[in-house]
């Protein structure tokens, strides 16, 4: 198709290019015809968003959470982001995809200019068709297809290859950026241009009214005369950079044109301390000025001018005239069609450089320190692990006051913020912390016997024995939300189960959260493992967290359903301990006691309505309608002022009845009910798989033999007879705490503490064993005999 539009001229190239790339390099979620934009400014279901964007500039931006206010944006493409990957012609999806990134943040009210390579790769490619076409036909005829594909293209001088594609790269851009109803306008720059004090007011005023009428400028060196390229001795200061090379001309445009952020796009994730691709290589998340004697780089990309280094010192350059700057792969086919956009809103993409260096370590060293220490941990005797939780536990009641102070602060400053349900979740008592302290005991207590026990024995052979044992998950990030308590808890489990532990609260909860740290760490130090449980107080956002697949084994949500829902989803190979809903239902059988009914109903649904745990839907049986029981229940929920929703079966035998249900899959969290009708237990128990969540599911009934049947066929975490939803919590079943409630099925279910916290390893110990002693003509036969096990500890 190219070479059809290439050998008709620019016009017709201009005409036919449109709707190709309307069909071929935008995809159909990319296409948007500008008469629908007019009415709705939205794209890729990114909404068209109104944000705070003025700044004084003249210093860069500190964190990454500040990048969403950058008004002024140069996005820098490197040639092997805009390349294919043969050199000869452009990546046209990729380039797509950049474009519409961009117009969704120039319909934002942002100003973005575009600093490109591709003039050379474009023009390589016509240039080698020209060539290939200006054989004569007799040459062509005789020489044969195969002898035609071979036939040598002489070498390209790069500058008449960037005079043939310059033309060609700026009409596929317009094209592309016609389809968002943006205009856009080239400029060929050169040294020159920077260093003649009138060219220079020439192109800042140029670029200053392109801006002005919302046209994105794409700037590009005039690859046709620029001479080669020189070394890099003169990125010194900010008045002194040559234009060079695109990484050069991008620092310079942004330092020129004061602009707030400058993305530049490579085929690499963002710099790292090594080469990428050593054994050894970390990306690098934040890069100060002076880390670079810490930096050993590598070679230059396939087609770039400059490398890394270049990359590295051009940024610096940008960034001591005040630009933020982020290093981030354009290239990669799973983030590059939104990778411009994460970067503005903050996400921890590529290497963000900063001038402000945090006080404390680095979430990625957070995690390192976790993780030394969690195996510094493991290694202890479980004495000394019980006695650093029974210090903690101490700790808790001997620093109440102070406790209770710092919560006071946050319970003052989420006042009027927080709903009454989650101030309650906020809050922290004597009583709290004394039944805090008791919880720690149990799980020291229960840490006795815990990591490397001894699970199973197998004599292989004649000396060679195999035993399998308990052993720590590795480092557990935990998130919770507004609940303090949580902290001593799940640390508490952390120290028994031998674990490094990564722990990220609420920001309602920071008073709280710091003392209890400070305590836990405390305790901690008694055998020098302080560093093994971290609290994360960097403004690192979940999403963020949940992208550590190299650092977290585990990651266990502790709070409202939407939370664990969006830690589920963000999560990125990390496996998430978790439930997303809270479901749970409680069947009135038909011999059901009125007294037990109706108190099992108001604890489970009114005592603390907001937990995970409280009931949801309520099962009557159709024969309890109009009885005694069936009307004291409805009573009582008029006096806790439950608002009552009908299913759809309730509904039909009433003549005005409560608002039918929108979904009999509703976790309320509050003082809502539904009820539904059903024929019989085994209808209550296909309601429950049907609508449940596999959390928490009651049965209230005298008749023995039917509560036997519900417990063993309702398929749920914790399924209860006769007792509330609300005993489903670890410190209820004796676990001392829990870490979390688990509704999957792999690991752990149900309420999860010590035991849901370890797995196992195998240890083979032999004499001088090999397989092929075992063969068939071998001197040694598999014994496979089971040895018995040490009795474990219960004490």
């Amino acid at each position: 198709m190219l070479n059809q539009i290439y050998r008709s001229g620019f016009q017709p190239f201009r005409q036919r290019l449109l709707p190709w790339v309307q069909s071929t390099a935008l995809s159909r979620s990319h296409r948007v015809q500008p008469s629908a934009i007019r009415h709705v400014r939205s794209w890729s279901n990114i909404p068209f968003i109104t944000v705070p964007l003025s700044r004084t500039h003249g210093k860069s931006f500190a964190h990454r959470s500040e990048l969403k206010h950058a008004k002024r944006i140069v996005v820098k493409l490197g040639s092997a982001v805009v390349t294919r990957g043969d050199e000869c012609g452009l990546a046209l999806g990729r380039l797509a995809s950049i474009v519409e990134q961009v117009s969704v943040l120039q319909n934002q009210g942002r100003e973005m200019m575009l600093v490109t390579s591709g003039a050379v790769a474009f023009g390589k490619q016509r240039l080698r068709h020209e060539i290939l076409l200006s054989q004569s036909v007799r040459q062509a005829l005789h020489s044969g297809q195969n002898q035609l594909k071979e036939m040598a293209i002489p070498v390209l001088e790069a500058r008449a290859c960037a005079a043939a594609g310059q033309s060609g790269l700026m009409a596929l851009y317009e094209a592309m950026f016609t389809q968002y109803s943006i205009c856009a306008a080239q400029i060929l720059v050169t040294n020159l241009d920077f260093h003649d004090e009138q060219k220079r007011r020439n192109l800042n005023g140029t670029l200053h009214e392109l801006l002005r009428m919302n046209i994105v400028p794409i700037v590009n060196t005039n690859d046709a005369v620029v001479p080669p390229a020189e070394p890099n001795s003169d990125l010194q200061g900010v008045n002194v950079i040559s234009v060079k090379d695109n990484d050069s001309l991008a620092a310079r445009l942004a330092v020129e044109m004061k602009t707030d952020l400058l993305i530049v796009l490579s085929d690499v994730e963002g710099l790292f301390d090594s080469p990428p691709g050593s054994d050894d290589a970390k990306l690098i998340d934040i890069f100060y000025p002076g880390d670079q004697q810490s930096v050993t780089f590598g070679t230059k990309s396939r087609v770039g001018m400059g490398g890394m280094e270049a990359k590295v010192k051009a940024a610096l350059w940008a960034l001591q005239g005040g630009t933020s700057v982020v290093i981030a792969n354009g290239t990669h086919p799973k983030v590059s069609g939104h990778v411009i956009t994460d970067i503005v809103e903050g996400k921890k993409v590529g290497t963000f450089f900063s001038e402000v260096k945090p006080a404390g370590p680095t979430v990625e060293q957070q995690g390192e320190m976790a993780r030394s220490g969690g195996r510094m941990l493991a290694t202890l005797e479980p004495e000394q692990r019980a006695e650093i939780i029974h210090h903690l536990a101490d700790l808790l009641t001997d620093q109440r006051d102070e406790i209770l102070l710092a919560n006071k602060k946050d319970l003052e400053e989420a006042e009027g913020r927080l709903a009454a349900p989650l101030l309650k979740r906020l809050s922290l008592s004597t009583s709290k912390l004394n039944s805090l302290a008791i919880g720690l005991r149990q799980i020291a207590a229960s840490s006795q016997d815990s990591v490397g026990r001894v699970l199973r024995r197998t004599r292989i052979a004649k000396n060679l024995e195999l035993e399998q044992v308990t052993v720590p998950i590795g480092v557990l990030l935990v998130i919770f939300e507004s609940r303090p308590d949580c902290l001593p808890q799940v640390a508490a489990l952390a120290i028994a189960s031998g674990n490094g532990l990564l722990l990220k609260g609420g920001k309602e909860a920071t008073h709280s959260n710091r003392i209890l740290h400070l305590l836990a760490q405390e305790a901690l130090s008694i055998h020098g493992v302080k560093e093994a449980i971290q609290l994360v107080n960097t403004r690192e956002e979940v999403e963020d967290l949940c992208r550590l697949d190299k650092m977290i084994d585990l990651i266990i949500p502790r709070g409202s359903s939407q939370l664990v829902r969006d830690i589920q989803k963000a999560a990125k190979g990390i496996p998430v301990m978790g439930h997303s809903e809270g479901i749970c239902h409680m069947y009135v059988d038909s011999e059901a006691s009125v007294d037990k009914a109706t108190r099992l109903v108001r604890d489970s649904k009114c005592e603390y309505p907001a937990a995970c745990n409280a009931l949801e839907t309520l099962l009557i049986h159709r024969d309890l309608l109009r009885t005694p029981l069936f009307d004291q229940i409805i009573d009582m929920l008029r006096v806790e002022q439950v608002k009552i929703h009908a299913g759809p079966k309730f509904a039909s035998y009433l003549t005005f009845s409560p608002s039918e249900v929108k979904s009999l899959r509703t976790e309320y969290g509050d003082l809502e009910l539904c009820i539904e009708v059903v024929d019989s237990v085994q209808e209550a128990i296909d309601h429950i798989h049907k609508y449940g969540s596999s959390h928490t599911d009651v049965i209230v009934t005298e008749n023995e033999k039917t509560a036997e049947f519900f417990l063993q066929h309702v398929d749920s975490a914790c399924v209860f007879c006769n007792a509330s939803t609300r005993f489903s919590d670890g410190y209820r079943f004796g676990l001392g705490a829990e870490v979390g409630i688990s509704t999957s099925r792999i690991h752990a279910r149900g309420p999860v503490g010590l035991e849901g916290l370890l797995t196992t390893k195998w240890l083979l110990r032999g004499q001088d064993h090999v397989v092929s002693d075992f063969s068939e003509h071998g001197s040694l036969k598999y014994l496979h005999e089971n040895l018995p096990v040490p009795q474990r500890n219960t004490n």
